[in-house]
């Protein structure tokens, strides 16, 4: 067994896994659905809902794999994604003819894409802490 599924609360590891891998299949539907349909109407909101399909999915993954470093830098980029996307959705607001699933924060999801990569990375860096205090 790895030491990320060993150190982190096997519930809240869960719980993620979870989360992502809905978040994974809600955003791949939405982002299919908008690029087989209308991509030509708002090619860059629709190509950023695959992005984070895709990235849901990676970071899923790496927390059932317990691949620890993937899953942190997917948080991350995650993070770094809905609150560049959402600020700019708010700054330039003509850049966003439809939504993606980052705009507004996530807004559409119940902000989850806001807070899940918070508790994700949380989740992650305590369990680091934990293990290098185990040392």
């Amino acid at each position: 067994m790895s030491d990320e599924r060993r150190v982190v609360n096997p519930v809240a590891r869960i719980s993620l896994i979870a989360v992502y891998a809905v978040l994974c299949l809600a955003a791949t539907g939405r982002s299919v659905y908008q690029i087989s349909t209308k991509f030509s109407e708002a090619p860059l909101p629709y190509a950023i809902s695959a992005v984070s399909a895709v990235l849901y999915g990676v970071i899923a993954l790496a927390l059932w794999r317990g691949w620890r470093r993937t899953a942190v830098i997917g948080s991350a980029v995650e993070l770094a994604g809905v609150l560049l996307v959402g600020t700019l959705g708010y700054v330039e607001s003509s850049w966003w003819p439809d939504e993606t699933v980052w705009t507004g924060f996530g807004s559409a999801y119940g902000w989850v894409p806001l807070v899940l990569p918070i508790l994700a990375l949380v989740a992650l860096l305590r369990a680091r802490r934990v293990e290098a205090d185990a040392r």
